[in-house]
């Protein structure tokens, strides 16, 4: 696609767009009376129009049905992560048996840990990025020490080079031959929230298997935005949350991903709870935990279902609009918004800005915007003029156009506000 700084060509590429009438299915916030430029699908996507009515079948289902919506509702409760699984098998690249909905993301990745995070006297460090979401730094770090080991030495952090904002793939992968003989697992998010750096999920799962480790990714910015093929690539765990590019809500149900090669290894050490029991014999409140096969075997409570609604409206959505799809657009997105930036720049010397996500394939939708020392002023400048995007200390701007309902016209009017700035 050529792009063009133009009204007409912005709309000209809207006209042509396949997804475009997705846009329609989700409310965008409006800023004095007219739509906002929402690129904050990163941090919490837009309201699916067909949740509310989601939400309101199982809420008449509990006003009319009591108890009994557990097995007589329209869809019954009981086995309500079902409804599920195969959409978001699909976003992932995964077999349904590999994939579970149930808990938040962090929830998920204490409990996978308790299975795939198993130290012992020679090998028991983790390797993960420097600056990950301080979520997954307090996961680790109070991982290890709950077995009793010092994060300074079982945590080896790879840092970007003196200089640059981005991680090296071939220092990922040197750092894991480093520490190859005391290497327990690897622990990466698929992008860096802060840069939108994709990382190379299936390389960096390749040379930990080679090494002996285990490897286990937090997919929060990667599900929903990027390829994944977490099957193929031979990934033992990951998990991810909804709320971000699956537009489930906030705070919503997150997901978890257990390979198949685990679905019958019931030595596994895990924390058992009722909903990961035998579904055929879990009424019958017997002692002695026995496992559904697959990542249904992980679960520990039963569902939430109402915020489970929303996420099936939303992964109903992304199946009708295909992944593949998604996942083009997003990325024309991305480069587009690239252009009208580095166009602003040009047309407004008072523009200091720097992108710091590195080039494709090493990105997705986001886009990481390093801003001088006018950074706040410009931020507040987008605000008061209808864009939403989201400000990272200390001077980065992100913005994330999805392919589900931002426009190239979004972009092109972007690009006018950041010119009058």
């Amino acid at each position: 696609m050529q792009f063009e700084n133009s009204l007409a060509f912005a709309r000209r590429a809207d006209s042509e767009d396949a997804l475009s009438g997705f846009r329609a299915e989700f409310y965008v916030p409006e800023i004095n009376g007219k739509p906002s430029i929402y690129l904050t699908g990163n941090s919490l996507g837009l309201l699916p129009r067909a949740a509310e009515k989601a939400i309101q079948t199982e809420l008449e289902d509990w006003k009319n049905l009591g108890v009994e919506g557990h097995f007589h509702g329209q869809n019954p409760w009981f086995h309500y992560h079902k409804f599920l699984t195969e959409n978001a098998a699909n976003i992932v690249g995964a077999k349904p048996i590999e994939v579970v909905v149930m808990n938040q993301l962090s929830s998920n990745l204490h409990f996978l840990f308790v299975s795939f995070y198993r130290p012992n006297q020679q090998r028991y460090k983790i390797i993960m990025e420097a600056g990950a979401f301080p979520s997954d730094m307090y996961l680790v770090e109070s991982q290890v020490k709950f077995h009793g080991l010092d994060p300074k030495e079982a945590i080896i952090e790879v840092a970007p080079r003196p200089g640059e904002h981005a991680l090296r793939h071939e220092d990922i992968i040197q750092t894991i031959e480093t520490h190859k003989n005391e290497l327990a697992l690897v622990f990466f998010s698929g992008v860096q929230y802060y840069t939108g750096q994709v990382f190379n999920i299936k390389s960096i799962a390749a040379k930990a298997h080679e090494v002996g480790a285990l490897a286990g990714f937090d997919l929060a910015h990667a599900v929903g935005n990027i390829d994944l093929q977490l099957h193929e690539w031979q990934v033992d765990f990951a998990a991810w949350c909804s709320y971000k590019y699956l537009n489930s809500g906030p705070g919503s149900v997150g997901g978890a991903f257990v390979h198949e090669k685990y679905a019958n290894d019931t030595d596994l050490p895990r924390f058992a709870g009722w909903w990961g029991h035998n579904e055929n014999e879990r009424f019958k409140m017997l002692k002695g935990f026995i496992p559904e096969p697959g990542a249904a075997g992980w679960q520990v409570s039963n569902a939430p279902v109402l915020s489970m609604s929303v996420h099936k409206a939303s992964l109903e959505i992304f199946a009708k609009a295909g992944m593949q799809r998604i996942i083009k657009k997003g990325q024309q997105l991305n480069a587009y918004l690239e252009y009208i930036v580095l166009a602003a720049c040009q047309n407004n010397k008072f523009l200091d800005l720097n992108i710091i996500t590195p080039a494709a394939p090493e990105r997705g939708c986001q886009l990481s915007i390093l801003t001088g020392e006018n950074g706040k002023a410009l931020f507040d400048h987008l605000t008061n003029h209808g864009v939403i995007a989201d400000w990272r200390n200390p001077n980065v701007i992100r913005m994330a156009p999805v392919g589900l309902y931002n426009t190239f016209e979004d972009l092109y009017k972007l690009g006018q506000i950041l010119s009058d700035f």
